[in-house]
């Protein structure tokens, strides 16, 4: 696989380093495609990330969650993008792609729990438009209604709410689109 993006990480929580101390940073996150072979930590991570979603919805079958290592396997094994961002060897995020017609459909962006906030759920989406652009016209995407982090990460990288769609009597689905500038005319 070949590496994508790298980015020097921020110290470690806690530890009383600052910037000057180089030896002491975390290694950089590395986004790289995911491959087949990657299916069973994505699923694991997958189902840490959205464990906050199933509880702030009160439904612990929320697709992500649902969503077997094998059904994963073979989405990696289509033309879909996914993206998997990995720290010291650790797969801490990902973010997927499908394509229909001349748009991008992005889903299942997840960082692990314990590196949220980091901006490693921007560098994915980012990594990923960059990689989709010149292909489609837009990215799509939605998330829950109650999902107030998610709608302002989304909000802040350019997307805009097109339509709410009621799934649920719990859930209703906030639908987002971001035109994308191909490659070259920006």
């Amino acid at each position: 696989m070949t590496q994508r993006t790298q980015d020097r990480g921020r110290p470690a929580r806690g530890d009383g380093s600052g910037p000057e101390g180089a030896a002491m940073s975390e290694p950089p996150v590395v986004i790289e495609r995911a491959g087949p072979a990657d299916a069973g930590e994505l699923t694991t991570v997958q189902r840490a990330a959205y464990v906050a979603e199933a509880q702030l919805y009160g439904d612990p079958f929320l697709p992500p969650l649902v969503e077997s290592v094998e059904q994963l396997r073979k989405v990696l094994e289509t033309d879909a993008v996914v993206l998997k961002a990995v720290l010291d060897g650790r797969l801490v995020g990902a973010v997927r792609a499908q394509f229909s017609d001349h748009t991008c459909l992005v889903g299942r962006l997840v960082v692990v729990p314990d590196l949220q906030g980091r901006g490693i759920g921007r560098r994915l989406l980012a990594e990923l438009e960059g990689e989709v652009a010149g292909r489609v016209d837009a990215c799509v995407l939605f998330t829950g209604h109650l999902s107030e982090s998610n709608l302002r990460l989304y909000r802040r990288l350019g997307y805009s709410e097109t339509h709410r769609e009621r799934v649920a009597a719990h859930l209703t689905l906030v639908h987002m689109r971001k035109p994308l500038v191909p490659a070259g005319t920006g």
